[in-house]
């Protein structure tokens, strides 16, 4: 009897998580469905399975799209955000997590507000210093901006990753005469590489998915990142849904296929970060 009532809960949840699922996955699958069918059978089958697959849509959305062109964009946004984010935040949430500087709580409370402060404040006099500064339509100028507000997020939660980590590993490596900074490449890094990875994930993602900053901030169409390509690719061919179904499993797959391979990744950081605050 004690048993019934112990599965009972657990097969309630089940149901409920099977239902989060099929909520989350059925758009998916209703625009890879889209993306194989003519303009014909999307219009008189428009959430079932294709009849008839047409996978010569992937080829021309993508010639025409040019998304060879975006993606590659985007892969120097990613990479160039990702790289300073985790360098430059790396050292600050060590500073923070282990030298204890002056003031640091302070920073962190700057973080956290800092985090929470939409772009839209200080968007326009951001715009016209990068005009003069020459950083409009440069892949630079968007990397500046994805690394200054993803710092904060990314800063707050590596240093919850390093406190995590024994101070104990670090004092044997200053016994051994190294210092710090050779201490945190040999020694924290390879520890809180989960973690880093984590981040590194969270801001990539979102740095590949950004619309909005790159809409504004960037105009000639060579140096569009894969969102506002596929923006202006809708907009020229919105009529012909097979053509921008296609693009949009081409823009979202990339995505799904890095996420679904370092999701394990992803959660044993999760999890690490989460032992101390």
């Amino acid at each position: 009897m004690l048993k019934q009532r112990r599965e009972a809960p657990a097969i309630f949840n089940h149901i409920i998580l099977s239902l989060l699922v099929v909520f989350a996955l059925l758009p998916i699958m209703v625009l890879f469905f889209n993306s194989v069918k003519s303009n014909a059978e999307i219009g008189s089958n428009p959430l079932g399975p294709p009849r008839e697959l047409h996978f010569e849509n992937f080829k021309t959305a993508w010639e025409r799209g040019k998304f060879s062109r975006t993606m590659r964009n985007s892969v120097v946004l990613v990479i160039g955000t990702v790289t300073s984010v985790l360098v430059l935040g790396g050292l600050a949430a060590y500073s923070l997590a282990r030298l204890k500087p002056p003031g640091s709580d302070g920073f962190m409370l700057y973080m956290l507000v800092a985090a929470t402060i939409p772009l839209w404040l200080y968007l326009i006099p951001l715009f016209i210093l990068w005009r003069s500064l020459n950083l409009l339509n440069n892949p630079l100028g968007l990397i500046l901006i994805y690394t200054a507000t993803n710092s904060p997020l990314a800063i707050f939660l590596l240093r919850s990753f390093l406190i995590s980590i024994p101070r104990e590993l670090e004092d044997a490596a200053f016994m051994d005469g190294a210092n710090k900074l050779q201490t945190f490449f040999r020694i924290i890094l390879p520890l809180a590489w989960t973690g880093f990875l984590t981040v590194g994930l969270v801001v990539g993602l979102g740095v590949w998915s950004e619309f909005q900053i790159a809409l504004i901030f960037v105009q000639l169409p060579e140096f569009y990142p894969v969102t506002t390509s596929y923006f202006a690719f809708a907009s020229r061919f919105g009529r012909d849904w097979a053509l921008t179904s296609a693009a949009a499993v081409m823009m979202i797959a990339p995505v799904i296929i890095f996420f679904l391979a370092l999701q394990r990744r992803f959660v044993d950081g999760l999890t690490a970060g989460s032992v101390k605050s």
